[in-house]
């Protein structure tokens, strides 16, 4: 046994560091999310997807059921309970849809289904869209909380040089406490930071079910501007937009309805044949009707009219849905240019001039040509100035999200 025992230890002892390395490949892998793994794990694991997949598949059945034709039915009855004068008739009835009901039945059903389609597409890109805005979210508070980090260390950094200088006796104390109630002001951004990017993770993992985030970061360049179309080419796209489609397919269904309606106005009539046997004269004989219902008072005119003026409505629906989207992508884009046109003057003169201010500042301070509080003015205009290129770069990418979510992209 030993002997068996022996060599497998000592493969084993040799192999675990390459176990050990993959299994750490792994989890360092597994750390960090891309945004095409984010919006796979959105789209193949949403319950809203999932829910308009089902109602697509509910309505394949419908047409189905639409196609079916009407049952015959089988009547029997039976006149004396004596055995010699007894006469028995056995009918098949079979009911005829006259009007072309069938075939707009399974038409009404059809659009439907296209509207369940239409719907399915419509939740995968909203899913689509509330992924990438969640994931951009994500990467924006991951930046948010690295600069808040560093603004953390560079006031611990001035109260340890503010202490030197008041210790020689080159600054006044004053500057001394200036510098720790910044640097307490910036452990307090600090914490609401890794708090935003807490929820930012939650919120994120959330759309595929996770409770907790399996990940650790995102993946991404948080100094690339999200680009779109021109507005003209934009709204050049708009009748592909999901909720148009939808609103469009609604109103054909609606008025399939009224061909459904109309045809109800043409009666059914129901063929009966059988036979009729009589004991008492020893004869079986064949039985033939025809039922026609006589549509005196009841023509189906309350349901036509119905019908028609709900297909109004459908319309006056698409109407305004045209309008709200216009309007709606019209805001998405005039939002995502003042958001770039920002992003670019910070990129090129903003942030830079800060940094260039901050470093001047911090310098001449330990030369003694400026005071520390110069410094923390440079500091807090750097900050600021980063503060505000990270929410300007948000708003870039929520506008572009919602640029996504009503085109369907």
């Amino acid at each position: 046994m030993r002997r068996i025992l022996w060599p497998l230890g000592l493969a084993a002892a040799l192999l675990s560091p390459f176990t050990v390395r993959a299994q750490l490949a792994t989890n360092t892998a597994a750390d960090t999310l891309t945004l095409e793994q984010a919006l796979e794990l959105a789209t193949s694991r949403s319950f809203v997807v999932s829910a308009a997949q089902r109602e697509l598949e509910a309505q394949d059945g419908s047409v189905r059921q639409a196609g079916a034709f009407r049952n015959p039915e089988l009547a029997a009855s039976v006149e004396d309970t004596r055995s010699a004068t007894r006469t028995t008739t056995t009918t098949l009835n079979i009911p005829l849809e006259l009007g072309g009901k069938r075939t707009a039945r399974v038409n009404a059903a059809q659009r439907s289904r296209d509207l369940a389609q239409v719907e399915l597409a419509n939740a995968k890109a909203q899913v689509r869209s509330s992924a990438i805005a969640a994931y951009f979210a994500v990467l924006a508070a991951q930046e948010r909380s690295k600069l808040a980090t560093n603004s953390a260390d560079l006031a611990t950094s001035g109260v340890q040089a503010v202490s030197k200088r008041v210790a020689a006796g080159k600054v006044s104390p004053v500057d001394a406490t200036r510098a720790q109630i910044d640097q307490a002001n910036t452990q307090l951004e600090l914490a609401e930071a890794q708090a935003e990017l807490t929820t930012a993770r939650h919120a994120l993992a959330n759309l595929w079910g996770d409770p907790v985030p399996r990940f650790v970061r995102v993946a991404g360049d948080i100094n690339v501007i999200p680009e779109r179309a021109p507005l003209p080419e934009l709204m050049g796209r708009l009748e592909e937009a999901p909720t148009l489609l939808a609103a469009r397919t609604e109103v054909e269904r609606r008025k399939a309805l009224v061909d459904v309606e109309r045809s109800k106005v043409t009666p059914d009539v129901t063929l009966s044949v059988g036979a009729k046997r009589d004991n008492e004269l020893g004869r079986t004989q064949a039985i033939v009707g025809l039922s026609i219902p006589l549509p005196l008072f009841d023509r189906n005119q309350g349901a036509v009219y119905e019908a028609s003026k709900r297909a109004d409505k459908a319309e006056d629906e698409f109407q305004a849905a045209r309008l709200r989207v216009l309007a709606d992508l019209q805001t998405a884009a005039a939002q995502l240019s003042v958001a770039r046109t920002s992003l670019q003057a910070l990129q090129s003169t903003v942030l830079p001039a800060a940094q260039q201010a901050y470093e001047s500042a911090s310098k001449g301070f330990e030369a003694g040509k400026f005071g520390f509080l110069d410094v923390i003015d440079a500091q807090r205009s750097l900050l600021q100035a980063r503060a505000r290129y990270l929410s300007t770069l948000s708003n870039a990418y929520q506008a572009a999200a919602a640029i996504d979510r009503l085109l369907g992209r």
